[in-house]
């Protein structure tokens, strides 16, 4: 059922969460909600439309990614896990607080969810607009806050759609039908149906989906260890090539040192096919990336019929907890050393770079400029500091502010994507500018990617990202900022880098253990 059709400014009937008792194993939480949605039948809600979420928890941990990669992968699925480098950012507890002692409620927050099928879905090839917003709003509310729709947005709604993201449309959303969440201590299963008689999709037709994706779950979890995957890359070809990539950066450079051009940055993004000897699973990939990203958001976003769109991200768009949004800034790049003493030299460098201070401001102060204009007052702290990754440093900052309304979430939105980080300042010349000089689609590379909740919401950048095709391979993406200062074969080093952590994690054998 794809939620855009309906009328979004219709209430549904219900939006409800039941809640089961606890058990000891993810088999008797498959039979639990078995027998929950089967007596939903004898016992259905008198609503023409709605939404019911029922939850079994878990007294086991068991991880969503090993969950997810157990089942059928023939059924669309999602996978979202936010950044544990802090928690909730520091800046924003005062925010948090704030709002829940108004509010009244305080969520408890997923380690990560895994998801299979759709409950209701959204898509649609023209931009997410206000009217999409609130047709997703409709099967929210802060008194379900697991109920949630996952997805994202491409890049460049206008631009021309390549063949490989076809399936995507301009965003995708999907309500899971089937969901494992995972917590620091325990687990949760739960299953949603999702009905509209209006769009001719009943009670009945929801409860038979739901059935019929619940026969081909598994509750025999085999755990994937993460050190390596045991696949060999045959061949690498990236668009643009090296010899086409140093030309777009000199012009691109032209055009920023012009006395009469407003730009001063723009990102330019590189393509690279990877072919390997047997086909890539995108669980296993996103599995052995995960290690190394403990700072970095995960995800997954698999439409029906699509590739598998993974990735890896350091950086957060927006996280918003009621009236309270954080956003961060993030650019400029320097490799991590292999001394204590390299290391330190390296973010010393980076520090005291003009070229890289410059990249780097001007993505903050837009990012502050964007928050005070739906913000009350905006906060940024620290003005600049390192941020460390597995195998690259960035300069960094955060920035926070109490929003207005809680109903300007599609403000935010709108208003920080996309950032001078993944595109340019000012935004419109630089995306022109982009237009005019890649010669492929980045479909959801650099777009939104994260999920719409009742109280809260959180949306990464999809960054170090990859979009893994059946038998063909994967398409890998990378971008660079190019401002005045920076060099080619540096960018294109620069490139290289922030692939690295893909391509190199494509080497041996996984081993496989069953979870008790």
């Amino acid at each position: 059922m794809n939620g855009c059709e309906a009328d979004h400014e219709a209430p549904l009937g219900t939006v409800e969460t039941r809640s089961l008792s606890t058990v000891k194993s993810l088999a008797a939480a498959t039979e639990r909600l078995i027998t929950a949605v089967s007596n939903l039948k004898s016992e259905p809600p008198p609503f023409s439309s709605g939404i019911v979420r029922f939850q079994v928890p878990i007294d086991q941990q068991i991880g969503a990614l090993d969950w997810l990669h157990a089942q059928n992968d023939v059924i669309p699925r999602c996978f979202f896990s936010p950044r544990s480098d802090t928690g909730r950012p520091e800046l924003l507890q005062d925010l948090a607080m704030a709002s829940e002692s108004v509010n009244g409620s305080s969520d408890c927050n997923p380690v990560s969810v895994a998801g299979l099928g759709s409950a209701v879905y959204f898509r649609d090839h023209v931009p997410f607009s206000h009217d999409h917003w609130r047709s997703i709003r409709r099967f929210l509310s802060l008194n379900s806050p697991l109920i949630r729709a996952y997805g994202g947005l491409r890049f460049d709604p206008n631009g021309e759609v390549g063949v490989e993201w076809e399936q995507f449309g301009a965003f995708y959303f999907a309500v899971p039908q089937v969901e494992f969440v995972e917590f620091e201590r325990s687990s949760m299963l739960a299953a949603t149906v999702a009905w509209e008689d209006e769009l001719s999709w009943t009670l009945q037709d929801a409860i038979e989906s739901l059935e019929e994706t619940m026969l081909q779950v598994s509750s025999v979890i085999v755990r994937l260890k993460r050190e390596s995957l045991g696949v060999s890359v045959v061949s690498k070809n990236h668009v643009p090539s090296e010899g086409d990539y140093h030309p777009s950066v000199d012009t691109a450079l032209e055009i920023i040192k012009a006395e009469d051009s407003p730009l001063s940055k723009v990102v330019l993004a590189r393509s690279s096919r990877i072919i390997t000897d047997t086909d890539i699973d995108p669980i296993a990939w996103l599995a052995r990336l995960q290690c190394e990203g403990q700072d970095a958001y995960q995800f997954c976003l698999q439409p029906p019929g699509a590739p598998a769109f993974i990735g890896n991200t350091p950086e957060r768009l927006f996280y918003r907890k009621h009236l309270g949004v954080w956003s961060e800034a993030l650019a400029a790049t320097r490799p991590r050393g292999d001394s204590e003493d390299s290391d330190l030299e390296l973010e010393r460098d980076l520090l005291t770079s003009p070229k890289d201070d410059l990249e780097f401001s001007i993505v903050r102060e837009n990012i502050r400029e964007k928050l005070s204009a739906i913000c009350e007052s905006v906060v940024v702290k620290p003005p600049k500091t390192v941020r460390k990754l597995a195998r690259v440093q960035h300069l960094y900052s955060q920035l926070a502010g109490q929003l207005r309304r809680e109903d300007d979430e599609f403000d935010i939105l709108t208003t920080l994507h996309p950032t001078p980080a993944v595109c340019g300042c000012p935004v419109e010349e630089a995306r022109l500018l982009i237009k005019q000089i890649e010669t492929f689609d980045r479909g959801m590379y650099a777009g939104p990617v994260g999920f719409f909740g009742g109280g809260e919401s959180e949306f990464s950048v999809g960054i170090r990202s990859a979009l893994v095709e059946n038998g063909l391979g994967a398409l890998v993406y990378a971008g660079t900022g190019i401002v005045s200062g920076s060099d080619p074969s540096s960018e294109w080093n620069e490139l290289e880098l922030k692939i690295s952590q893909f391509t190199k994690t494509l080497e041996h054998e996984p081993a496989l253990q069953p979870i008790n």
